[in-house]
């Protein structure tokens, strides 16, 4: 699992000249070995932190509590990358997960041998375990934070599959909001059937973002949702992450409570035309601000407000990561790469439309990973 990431991770290391390294972010975890826990409500009351990745001369090992491989979706070792597990949960004793966490650690890096110094994702690697580091005579420590992002953007194909899967079940979820938007429906409402829906097609639980937010709120841009009531001619964004397989999914469409009136028609064709642009412009070598700039001044020409976010971002296991589609941004688009795309147009306190596409970006232009509906259409 993941060893098309090692690999890319071993030609990077060699290349800088560290043997070793440490990786300690999330995500930097799920990339390497495929590991995501699966827990709904932050990290493990009984870990001792995060789980950790050592790397030593190109193999690696997976250092996170016992039983959490049983919800990793078939986790197991490998040539190139073994598991170990220490205690956490106990009633046989004093629960003491930090304990267990730092003496697997020290059993798996041992001692300071050879040259060079050691990798390490020290962001996000907790205090203890650093101090623990230096007094095993780990002193010569360079920081890694950040070096794996650069090889996330291009996807592999068992990430590919991963994706896809996230992204069927967004539309999924995308059938069932538009079903359910109806005048006298809440947000949580609407919500909630779509959760429902998401978790019936994937018979497990299925954590699920972003916003759920009815147009006439004055900060309608995005939020949780709420009890506000739909009322005749409401619209409301609804923008859907699905986070399954150690992946996330992005989505976004605007529904109607009922008939839309010709101000958010016009404003809804707006959006709709500025992504079929961007879509267009998507292939590799182009540039993400180009695509940013020519986005906007599309909406701001009619004469809409510039919106207040991206128009895109990358996606993969994190909900946004590079590369991000952004005025600053001059990366340019490669193969592989997957990008949502998200224009939209704002009016305080009276409607909003923001719509979302997910693109593979490929060697002749992009495909399209999501199908869900985005035309103005009333509610069903």
């Amino acid at each position: 699992m993941h060893s098309e990431q090692r690999q890319r991770t071993r030609d990077l290391l060699r290349s800088r000249g560290v043997n070793r390294a440490l990786f300690a972010h999330p995500h930097s975890i799920t990339w390497l070995t495929g590991f995501a826990p699966g827990i709904q409500l932050g990290p493990n009351l009984f870990a001792g932190g995060p789980p950790l990745v050592w790397c030593e001369d190109g193999h690696f090992t997976l250092i996170l509590m016992e039983g959490m491989i049983d919800v990793s979706g078939g986790l197991a070792d490998e040539p190139d990358c073994e598991i170990v597990t220490y205690p956490g949960y106990t009633y046989q004793g004093p629960i003491d997960g930090p304990a267990g966490l730092r003496a697997a650690l020290q059993n798996v890096t041992g001692r300071p041998t050879g040259s060079g110094p050691l990798g390490v994702e020290l962001n996000s690697l907790p205090l203890a375990l650093g101090i623990m580091l230096r007094q095993a005579g780990w002193e010569a420590m360079q920081a890694i934070d950040g070096w794996l992002g650069v090889l996330r953007m291009v996807k592999t194909p068992e990430e590919l599959t991963k994706l896809r899967a996230n992204f069927a079940l967004t539309d999924i979820g995308h059938a069932a909001a538009r079903r359910a938007v109806q005048p006298g429906q809440r947000e949580i409402d609407i919500w909630t059937e779509i959760h429902s829906a998401v978790e019936r097609a994937a018979g497990h639980r299925v954590p699920l973002g972003n916003d759920c937010v009815v147009g006439s709120r004055q900060t309608n841009i995005g939020g949780w949702p709420e009890d506000r009531i739909l009322e005749e001619h409401d619209a409301i964004i609804i923008d859907l992450s699905t986070v399954d397989l150690g992946y996330w999914s992005d989505s976004c469409a605007t529904y109607y409570a009922t008939s839309p009136t010709p101000a958010q028609q016009r404003a809804h064709q707006t959006v709709l035309d500025a992504l079929d642009a961007a879509i267009a412009m998507v292939r590799p070598g182009v540039r993400a601000c180009d695509i940013d700039r020519a986005t906007r001044e599309m909406i701001i020409s009619t004469g809409y407000p510039d919106y207040p976010h991206h128009t895109g971002h990358g996606v993969g296991v994190s909900g946004h990561e590079a590369p991000r589609i952004t005025p600053y941004n001059e990366q340019a688009l490669e193969p592989g790469m997957v990008i949502m795309l998200e224009p939209g147009i704002y009016l305080p306190g009276e409607f909003g439309v923001r719509l979302e596409d997910a693109l593979l970006v490929t060697t002749d232009g992009a495909t399209s990973l999501t199908s869900h509906e985005k035309r103005y259409l009333p509610s069903l």
